[in-house]
């Protein structure tokens, strides 16, 4: 900005009533009013557009941020473990399995197995833990 003391506007002012008269000095004024006027608007739209630049750039940035990691995907292989399955693919090696039951003419049954629990749940029910007894024998209370 113009570095302007009163003293020099005070001589500014002196200079234009000598120069231009005191009949005539409120018109200048007021053409001199408009043009400053102009000079702030186009001023103030220079900044705006700038300023407009300077955020589209800024959202140009931010889309190809968002577009690289969307074509890089970070985190898929977080979704692909989360996605795989916690069993193993063979449920129960052959070795491990019951043996299965004889029929009364000495051969093994093929029908279901009485290991898998759904053929027989009753027989295969978990049994009921025994309670915890002090050295007295005597069955503590609940907490």
């Amino acid at each position: 900005m113009l570095d302007l003391s009163w003293s020099h506007i005070l001589i500014v002012l002196v200079v234009a009533l000598v120069v231009v008269g005191p009949k005539d000095l409120p018109k200048l004024m007021r053409i001199v009013g408009r043009w400053v006027g102009k000079a702030r608007t186009m001023a103030d739209q220079f900044r705006k557009s700038f300023d407009e630049m300077a955020r589209q750039s800024e959202l140009d940035e931010l889309r190809q941020e968002i577009e690289a990691l969307r074509t890089q995907r970070p985190l898929a292989d977080i979704q692909n473990t989360l996605h795989q399955s916690i069993l193993p693919p063979d449920p129960m090696p052959a070795a491990l399995e019951a043996p299965k039951p004889e029929s009364a003419n000495g051969m093994a049954e093929t029908s279901a197995s009485p290991a898998s629990p759904e053929s027989h749940p009753a027989e295969h029910a978990p049994e009921a833990p025994e309670p915890l007894t002090h050295e007295s024998g005597d069955v503590p209370p609940p907490p």
